[in-house]
């Protein structure tokens, strides 16, 4: 008699115990080890949209320049599919580099470091839009000025409010100086000791801006695709930002 191992399709565990059945009959399994997410599985979908696999390459199309319609397309599933998917990931996005703060944390804390160096930060806000150029969608960040990575992020219109919302995620973080440019929330809002007004020092955040463009689909400037609902266009920059430059694996 042939047997055959099962594992769990997302976190690998041998720990699996049968569930019943389907109403088609087949045969569902569980997963029981504490740290997985699923709940139930089987092995042979009818449907290509409930694959592990197809629900990754879903989420790696969307942030490598991947529409709605052509992943859908490509991949064999509905739209519905597709656009559920990405919903699936906004309870799993962090706003703030939770990985960047705790190595900060650790170094001011270490007894072998007896200095730690003063963060730089660059900050900009980039224009896009939902549905249509009347209803502007801003992204404001911050990166670190000496290695470029994204410290903090949010979403809002190009108003002191979406700032100051920014500005107190960044606090944690000690930011000692801050290199602007010249919009007026900022000279608002920061200490002028510690802001720099320049174009020169910010070129790296604007290079961030660049590669969302050109990664991102519903970002490019002369294109008919767009975002449709706030919710999806906030989703997929933050997996972007989150997988690509927090280093998080969402």
């Amino acid at each position: 008699m042939a047997e055959v191992s099962v594992h769990c399709p997302h976190c690998h565990s041998e720990k699996v115990t049968k569930r019943g059945k389907t109403d088609r009959g087949k045969q569902r399994y569980s997963c029981n080890n504490e740290s997985c997410s699923i709940n139930t599985f089987i092995l042979d979908y009818s449907y290509q949209g409930h694959l592990p696999e197809v629900k990754k390459k879903i989420i790696d199309m969307a942030l490598n320049g991947s529409g709605i319609r052509d992943t859908a397309r490509v991949l064999n599933v509905s739209q519905t599919t597709v656009i559920n998917e990405i919903k699936k990931k906004e309870s799993s996005l962090s706003s703030v580099n939770e990985i960047a703060l705790e190595k900060l944390k650790l170094s001011e804390i270490t007894v072998e470091i007896q200095k730690v160096e003063a963060i730089e930060a660059e900050l900009d806000e980039m224009w896009s839009y939902v549905q249509c150029k009347e209803k502007p969608r801003w992204l404001w960040h911050a990166i670190d000025h000496q290695t470029g990575t994204v410290l903090a992020y949010v979403f809002g219109r190009r108003k002191d409010t979406a700032f100051l919302f920014l500005k107190a995620l960044l606090e944690p973080f000690g930011i000692t100086r801050f290199y602007t440019d010249d919009w007026g929330a900022y000279q608002r809002h920061l200490p002028a000791q510690q802001q720099v007004i320049s174009k020169a020092n910010t070129q790296k955040i604007e290079r961030k801006h660049l590669t969302l463009r050109t990664r991102i689909k519903r970002l490019a400037r002369k294109t008919i695709c767009f975002s449709k609902l706030e919710t999806m266009h906030d989703i997929v920059i933050g997996l972007f930002v989150n997988r690509y430059d927090f280093g998080r694996c969402v």
